[in-house]
């Protein structure tokens, strides 16, 4: 049954490719996590009635027994591999108070408009159907007591995602080990969220806002949680987040060459150029890649500042293209290195967008050492692989 449930996480799919998923498979927990695809097909995505749909087929699929609830408190370990990968974590609630006291740290700012998505969703669910990514820094007798559970118990369930990646789920029914785990988690200065801001934050808001109209509010009560899994940093995969941009201003690309030799040396490449180093930047345009490197890294200084992304920021997008805010911007748009340089080259092949921007990852100690600064890096400046599921777990906060 859980092959037939199993979906890809609702933000790394559009509407028409979440329709074709869903044919031949009723029970796809797509009809949950992007119900849009059961309306007419000019319904938007935040539409009041997508919440409803959402609603009507997570009751519908809880009556039919395809979702099944526990009944007592549990924790799960959370097994992903794929291609060399191994990733063996915990699927718990972490606590939104511990994320309000920035003990569950973030690295990123939020959009307005998605959080709320995530807000009407949760709050219409009375659940939380995608899971919080999660890091935290290495703990040998906690990878070790979970490396025991999953090689003495068998996994509840035991799929392939369409992609190929295996995901497991174990139950941890045993109390002792259970105490354990928890009490070794909560003796971490932090966790870290790697991926799932807008969940979390609007976690945050569905909190607050039934606290306030709870009389008796004790804490305990299923919404000041939210659904996470977490791994440690070791185990944790980030590919690039690369850049598309609209050359609305037309600047000549003489011009764009001009400016960037102030602070890169710069090459012409015959293949797609995928940094396999920081400070190293491919760019595309025109049928032609470009290689770009720094040329001075000792003026970086600071946790933010010498991140490639900020780099590109500071050294082009900002001052070459007038990108100023890379959230807001109509005129930028990001691709997570899963879909390869060719992504990047039809977006500007096909005229939809004028340059490509090819970046080396972000590494995942660079991540912790922002969080625990207390600094935001730029948007999308990671982009984990594999993805975490929806429809394995889910929180009912209700």
């Amino acid at each position: 049954m859980a092959a037939e449930v199993i979906a890809p996480p609702y933000d790394v799919i559009n509407t028409e490719e979440a329709s074709d998923l869903v044919k031949g498979r009723p029970n796809s927990f797509l009809h949950i996590s992007k119900p849009e695809i059961d309306l007419e097909p000019d319904v938007a995505y935040n539409d009041p009635r997508v919440y409803q749909k959402g609603r009507e087929n997570l009751d519908q699929m809880i009556k039919d027994e395809i979702l099944i609830e526990d009944h007592t408190e549990m924790l799960y370990l959370y097994e992903m591999i794929h291609n060399g990968i191994h990733q063996l974590g915990i699927a718990a609630v972490g606590s939104v108070d511990a994320y309000e006291q920035d003990l569950i740290k973030r690295h990123e700012y939020t959009k307005p408009d998605k959080e709320l998505d995530r807000v009407n969703n949760i709050a219409s669910l009375d659940a939380q159907t995608g899971p919080v990514l999660m890091t935290y820094q290495d703990n040998n007798e906690l990878s070790i007591l979970l490396e025991r559970i999953s090689e003495r118990d068998t996994p509840i369930y035991d799929v392939k995602a369409i992609d190929g990646v295996t995901h497991r789920i174990y139950q941890v029914s045993n109390a002792e080990e259970q105490e354990k785990i928890v009490g070794l988690v909560n003796s971490m200065d932090a966790l870290f969220i790697a991926d799932g801001h807008h969940r979390s934050a609007a976690a945050a808001v569905v909190k607050q806002d039934r606290q306030s109209i709870n009389s008796i509010h004790s804490g305990k009560e299923n919404y000041n949680f939210f659904l996470t899994v977490s791994f440690p940093e070791s185990q944790m995969n980030i590919l690039d987040y690369n850049r598309l941009i609209k050359n609305v201003k037309d600047i000549a690309l003489d011009e764009v060459i001009s400016s960037l030799e102030k602070n890169f040396q710069i090459k012409l490449v015959e293949k797609p150029f995928k940094p396999s180093q920081m400070n190293h930047f491919g760019m595309y345009y025109k049928n032609q890649w470009y290689s770009l490197k720094l040329k001075d890294i000792n003026k970086l200084d600071g946790p933010v500042s010498s991140l490639d992304v900020s780099i590109l920021h500071n050294h082009i997008l900002q001052p070459v293209f007038g990108i100023e805010d890379e959230r807001t911007d109509p005129n930028i748009d990001f691709v997570g290195g899963a879909r390869g340089m060719e992504g990047l080259e039809k977006r500007v092949d096909s005229n939809e967008m004028d340059f490509a921007f090819s970046l080396h990852p972000t590494p995942i100690d660079a991540l912790i050492e922002v969080a625990k600064a207390g600094m935001i890096m730029p948007p999308k400046s990671t982009w984990f692989e594999p993805k975490l599921l929806d429809g394995l777990l889910s929180h009912r906060i209700d």
